[in-house]
């Protein structure tokens, strides 16, 4: 036991922690969601984590990703990896710094059957989206967090094995910038698509 899961077991039944335990998880990109999605899940439980981003740290990236100053220069997945450890010691993570491409989503994602879409560009997110219902994963993909205010996120289940979330028009640019408390919002909700994939449906809510 470490101390996160000491204090987890005040919340979640033995049964919950062990599936938590199990599964694996792939990310794909460690900036905005992918940094928070991964904290929030390392903090709920999971234990093997794949993250895959081939970019480093800069000031950019400090106002909503899981990076401090002293982590400017440094690979993307190695800092997380750094982090995450921190939170679980026990933490199996595979950092990965590698551009993710059609031919190599399934050897980067080996063994994971869950894949978390955490990337910038559409093109990107179509290709790796794609790539993952390839082979049989659990896709949760994420589409409109830019600005502040603006529409409500939602979760929209896209067939058995997919779920989107987002507010699906509000495209990240000049007048919509990421600012941390959507694109958290986002990431929280694509951590939460995952867990209640591994989980099922919480008991309160049956």
């Amino acid at each position: 036991m470490s101390i996160l899961s000491d204090g987890l077991a005040r919340y979640l039944e033995h049964d919950h922690l062990e599936r938590m335990a199990a599964a694996r998880v792939g990310i794909a990109g460690a900036g905005g969601l992918g940094s928070n999605c991964a904290a929030m899940l390392v903090r709920s439980g999971l234990r093997r984590l794949v993250v895959a981003d081939r970019d480093v740290v800069e000031p950019s990236n400090l106002n909503r990703q899981q990076y401090q100053p002293f982590h400017l220069g440094k690979s993307k997945v190695d800092a997380l990896a750094e982090s995450l450890r921190i939170i679980e010691p026990r933490l199996v993570v595979t950092a990965r710094r590698v551009e993710l491409t059609p031919t190599n989503v399934a050897d980067v994602f080996a063994g994971c059957d869950i894949l978390v879409e955490a990337l910038d560009e559409p093109e990107a997110k179509r290709m790796f989206v794609e790539a993952a219902l390839e082979m049989g994963a659990f896709v949760v993909s994420a589409s409109g967090m830019g600005g502040w205010g603006g529409p409500a996120m939602q979760m929209r289940r896209m067939g058995e094995r997919m779920v989107l979330v987002g507010d699906f028009t509000s495209e990240v640019g000049h007048d919509l910038p990421p600012l941390a408390p959507r694109v958290t919002m986002a990431a929280a909700m694509q951590a939460d698509a995952v867990l209640h994939h591994i989980l099922g449906p919480c008991p309160g809510f049956v």
